[in-house]
């Protein structure tokens, strides 16, 4: 593994430890905090723009590092919203894939390399049309410009305020919570969890408080990555050793899903967004290794007949899309959106 992924591991066991941050990092911490008031600050005051876009945009996010399930969210929202009428598009930084100089539209066939692995992972999916760029904006008005998409959904977007926004939605870990509290580097924050009294809807993943908008990640068959037809249920692989390897924010559940099917793993962590190499999957031997679908756009090229990946599938309350549905109905962009 790289010195940075160690270093990025490394800082995740700090963040979720009950060990108080060191004096350097709360310092730092000092200076980060101060940095995103003045910001968001500018953006209140209008020093910066925040530009408005002539279709409802939602807004998926969240307050930490690494991943809480904003994809998984973002996907249930195309495919929910896309069956009650409306012709959604994804927006995203494209984190993980490479620079382009203006927006880059993304398909099912689009490498990872390129595009990064969410944005690959939520075009073949949904279906629907995914555009990434740094600047939110200019990849929404490119995406309404070379589609007939009618709203507009910005994963991992709640920081990036030069984007207006009609909805906010912010995702949060319901087993990690905020871990030490702390805001980076000192801790996984990337803003005051005060923040969440602004969104409109918060939405815990796994377990939660009470009354509190639960979403369940539900997966329990695993797909093989030379040949998609290949299907095997879970279960299947109980009773056995299997591999299991995981680059995405909280690898430890992933794990802990695959041992509730009853598999006996050895298991390997890479950092979010980890750049898989053939020589990371070279095992001396023959066990079947499961991943993420996160993981597996970046393993197709070089899949071998052991490689396999759990699709999960997102779950939510009925009220949540029924609430959600009204919020959008409510909006006025002069335009019909459904």
């Amino acid at each position: 593994m790289t010195l940075r992924g160690t270093a990025s591991l490394w800082l995740d066991q700090q963040w979720y430890s009950t060990e108080a941050p060191s004096r350097l990092l709360t310092g730092l911490e000092t200076l980060y905090r101060r940095s995103i008031d003045l910001r968001r600050e500018a953006y209140r005051t209008g020093r910066k723009t925040v530009e408005r876009l002539p279709v409802p945009v939602i807004v998926v996010g969240n307050l930490t590092v690494g991943g809480a399930g904003k994809t998984p969210l973002s996907i249930w929202l195309a495919e929910f919203l896309r069956e009650q009428g409306y012709r959604p598009g994804i927006i995203s930084r494209g984190y993980g894939g490479q620079a382009h100089p203006q927006p880059l539209l993304v398909r099912a066939d689009t490498s990872a390399r390129a595009a990064g692995d969410e944005p690959v992972l939520m075009a073949r999916r949904t279906g629907c049309p995914v555009c990434v760029f740094p600047r939110r904006v200019e990849a929404g008005r490119h995406l309404l410009t070379a589609t007939d998409c009618n709203l507009l959904i910005a994963d991992d977007g709640l920081q990036h305020y030069a984007l207006g926004r009609d909805i906010e939605i912010a995702v949060v870990d319901g087993q990690r919570g905020f871990g030490n509290g702390h805001c980076l580097p000192a801790g996984p924050l990337r803003e005051s969890p005060d923040r969440l009294r602004e969104v409109d809807w918060v939405v815990y993943t796994g377990t939660g408080p009470e009354g509190a908008t639960i979403m369940t990640l539900v997966g329990d068959t695993a797909v093989n990555l030379r040949n998609p037809e290949q299907r095997r249920p879970l279960g299947e692989f109980a009773g056995s050793t299997v591999h299991a390897v995981a680059a995405i924010g909280h690898p430890r559940r992933f794990f802990e899903s695959l041992r509730q099917h009853g598999l006996s793993l050895e298991t390997r962590a890479f950092p979010d967004h980890h750049a898989y190499r053939q020589q990371d999957l070279a095992y001396t031997d023959t066990l079947p290794v499961l991943m993420t679908e996160k993981d597996a756009v970046k393993c197709l090229d070089f899949a071998t007949p052991n490689l396999w990946y759990v699709p999960v599938e997102a779950r939510l309350p009925h009220p949540f899309g029924k609430q959600l549905l009204n919020q959008l109905k409510n909006l006025n962009h002069g335009q019909e959106t459904a």
